[in-house]
């Protein structure tokens, strides 16, 4: 009887400890499973991924991502969601030219002297200022910038009046010669000079072109040295081709009496022989 019930007990404990034992029913294993399997990703050929999230008591949910790019002038990107929402940009460049038409018979451009006026040559005294205004004509292309400078024939010299000068519908520079003259390595002379005006990118012996500013126009201008008072009776002029010297003035003289003496002399000499007596 004893032994009975000891079998009884053990077998009653034995069940009990089973049944508490996280096995977990062989309904949930099956799930477990079926989860697992349900766990793999894929891609698609498009470069589309759709991933499959663990089914829980949740409800599962799906992603979908795309992007788009293009290299293009015109570039067009695009995001869309589950929420179906769109976000699209475009961007685009334009470029734009201009030209300008130039007739090759039109000629190149040049300048037309207001002051001093071109119908003459004014003389200027060196050591006062020189104003110079000037219009620009048949230009197609304006100069940024333009060179003003004087030429001189006795000495085979340029003189830079001004550089990089802006090109202004009516050019105006005024020439402080009496500063210049006082600092420079090759003094101004007395003489004829001739004023141009050219584009400063180019240079003085530059072939004109037509349309743009060339340097084939210079206009004459005469500048000279002032000299120091000299009084009426002392003055003398050496360029003169009236004026006669001392010396040449005794010359005269002395051909005059020589000449006197001369017919004198043959006189009392045919006188005296008696040749023209009748």
């Amino acid at each position: 009887m004893r032994s009975f019930i000891v079998t009884f007990l053990f077998t009653v404990l034995l069940c009990t400890v089973t049944s508490a034992w996280p096995w977990g029913s062989h309904g949930e294993v099956y799930a477990r499973d079926a989860i697992l399997d349900r766990r793999a990703e894929s891609t698609s050929t498009d470069g589309t991924t759709t991933a499959t999230a663990e089914s829980t008591s949740n409800t599962p949910t799906t992603s979908t991502g795309t992007s788009a790019s293009d290299t293009t002038d015109t570039a067009t990107t695009g995001q869309t969601t589950s929420g179906t929402k769109t976000d699209t940009k475009t961007k685009s460049k334009t470029t734009t030219s201009t030209s300008i038409s130039i007739n090759p018979a039109a000629g190149a451009g040049g300048i037309s002297m207001i002051t001093p006026a071109a119908t003459s040559t004014t003389y200027y005294m060196i050591g006062q200022d020189i104003t110079f205004v000037w219009n620009y004509t048949s230009l197609s292309v304006t100069p940024t910038a333009v060179d003003v400078v004087a030429s001189c024939s006795i000495n085979s010299q340029i003189y830079t009046l001004t550089q990089n000068m802006s090109a202004e519908a009516t050019g105006t520079y005024i020439w402080d010669t009496g500063k210049y003259q006082s600092s420079a390595t090759i003094p101004l002379l007395t003489a004829t000079y001739t004023l141009f005006v050219y584009d400063a990118s180019k240079s003085l012996s530059d072939t004109p072109v037509a349309g743009y500013l060339g340097s084939n126009i210079g206009y004459s201008f005469g500048m000279y040295t002032p000299q120091p008072y000299t009084p009426l009776g002392e003055f003398r002029c050496a360029t003169c081709s009236g004026s006669i010297s001392d010396i040449q003035r005794q010359g005269i003289k002395f051909a005059l009496g020589m000449a006197l003496i001369t017919i004198a002399s043959f006189s009392w000499f045919v006188g005296g022989l008696g040749i023209f007596s009748s």
